[in-house]
């Protein structure tokens, strides 16, 4: 029989114990099931029509490339085939282990990549599959592409002489890049690396715009909820805090931001939202959302409070968030609603929403916008070419911003889908603005 679309099987057979093969004969790789080749590849070709800058890399992009270790979210299916394109040799493993499209990690594995994922891992799948990802015999990564900073964190804590082959990493989440600052202060960076999250093409795009569309996707798909009139409190104010208050006040929700930094703190009194402590509104909110990046930022005080059916989700990188843990105890009740939806009720009755398990909710369950990706994966192709062919002595073993004109030129590629038109600087005006006619146009500390 073909393979159910919606994975819908009775088949509970972990894929680590099953043996699979693809067409070609070839067994390394470990995805949920490789019939699903033939759904996924559809995928894909509906995904680059949604890419335009990635699918069309190859042509624009004539750079030698590298051997790659890959580890990027869901639906980077595109990347890693332009990467393929571009001669690199990539091996992946998810980011998250309810990030993964299995229909498309068949039709990767199918194509002959190693690919070393499924939806709904455990904890201990997860670093499974990364182990198989990496340790490969007579393979040597010599480029990181990391979405977390938990494959770099598995090389330098299983693997630490693969760092002399390595040439940099390229990181592109706010939990990875502040992991990275942490080794490199501590003078432990072996490496270059290049903070992706910060360039303005991830950071403006996929972390603002992303978020802005996706956070009512996964709440919709999970809850059927309507926003008209909820009161909700966003926990943080950066790029996906910005986001998700912009499309919930835009559905005509009652917004309330918590906030460490004066700075966005101002930033969101401005846009109109009130600025609380978590404390003053936990009783009264329907939707509690995190974007902090930290931890600890909803504890089990916090969920004793809440009202009945509150829903509680994250939207930040990291699964530290909301105190999940503390919800394990005997005298709560979970029951599984849906696929990422618990319902954990207290002994009083009282139940609360949890959305994924505290785990990322647009990666887990919805989809992310494929043009948004198509940014940040032409940003990360160009960081790792960039640091692949950078003349020794260029990057240090420090943390980098990728340049500016590269920023530029992301951007550029991708403004021909809506027939943009861009004005030139006549000779005069910019030599007014003491800037190049072709950029950068802005400086390297914009952000």
């Amino acid at each position: 029989a073909a393979a159910s679309y919606t994975d819908s099987s009775d088949d509970e057979t972990s894929p680590r114990d099953k043996q699979q093969k693809n067409s070609k004969g070839s067994s390394d790789f470990c995805v949920k099931n490789i019939k699903q080749a033939e759904f996924g590849r559809r995928e894909i070709e509906i995904a680059e029509q949604a890419q335009p800058a990635v699918a069309d890399f190859p042509g624009v992009c004539c750079h030698p490339s590298p051997l790659l270790l890959i580890f990027p979210v869901f639906l980077a299916q595109v990347l890693m085939e332009t990467l393929g394109a571009l001669g690199a040799q990539c091996r992946w493993a998810a980011c998250n282990i309810y990030s993964t499209l299995n229909e498309v990690a068949a039709a990767l594995a199918e194509s002959g990549f190693p690919v070393f994922a499924w939806k709904g891992e455990s904890e201990d799948d997860f670093w499974w599959c990364i182990d198989r990802c990496v340790n490969v015999e007579g393979w040597q990564p010599n480029m990181i592409l990391d979405d977390g900073g938990d494959l770099t964190h598995w090389i330098y804590k299983k693997y630490p002489n693969m760092f002399k082959k390595i040439k940099g990493i390229v990181e592109e989440s706010v939990t990875g890049v502040h992991r990275l600052y942490q080794l490199s202060k501590a003078g432990k960076l072996c490496v270059p690396a290049m903070n992706v999250n910060d360039s303005v093409t991830k950071q403006k795009f996929d972390n603002l715009y992303c978020c802005r569309e996706s956070i009512l996707d996964g709440l919709k798909r999970t809850t059927d909820m309507m926003f008209g009139g909820k009161q909700v409190v966003v926990c943080g104010y950066g790029e996906v805090g910005k986001g998700c208050c912009a499309a919930l006040k835009a559905m005509g929700s009652i917004v309330y931001v918590t906030e460490i930094d004066p700075i966005c703190a101002l930033q969101a009194c401005m846009d109109g939202f009130r600025l609380v402590k978590l404390n003053e509104v936990i009783r009264q909110v329907d939707i509690v959302i995190t974007c902090t990046g930290n931890k600890n930022v909803v504890t089990r005080e916090h969920l004793d409070r809440m009202k009945n059916s509150c829903i509680v989700c994250n939207m930040g990188h990291s699964n530290t968030e909301i105190d999940v843990a503390s919800l394990r105890t005997p005298e709560l009740t979970w029951e599984r609603v849906r696929s990422q939806v618990d319902h954990v009720i207290w002994p009083d009755g009282k139940r609360i929403v949890l959305l994924a398990e505290g785990r990322l909710l647009n990666l887990s369950c919805s989809t992310v916008p494929t043009f948004v990706l198509s940014i940040t994966a032409t940003t990360q192709a160009l960081a790792l070419i960039e640091l692949y062919n950078a003349p020794e002595g260029r990057y240090k073993q420090d943390v980098y911003l990728l340049p500016k004109k590269m920023d530029e030129y992301v951007a550029s590629l991708h403004l021909p889908t809506f027939d943009a038109h861009l004005t030139e600087l006549t000779d005069e005006q910019a030599k007014y603005l003491g800037l190049n006619k072709n950029g950068p146009f802005k400086p390297n500390y914009y952000r």
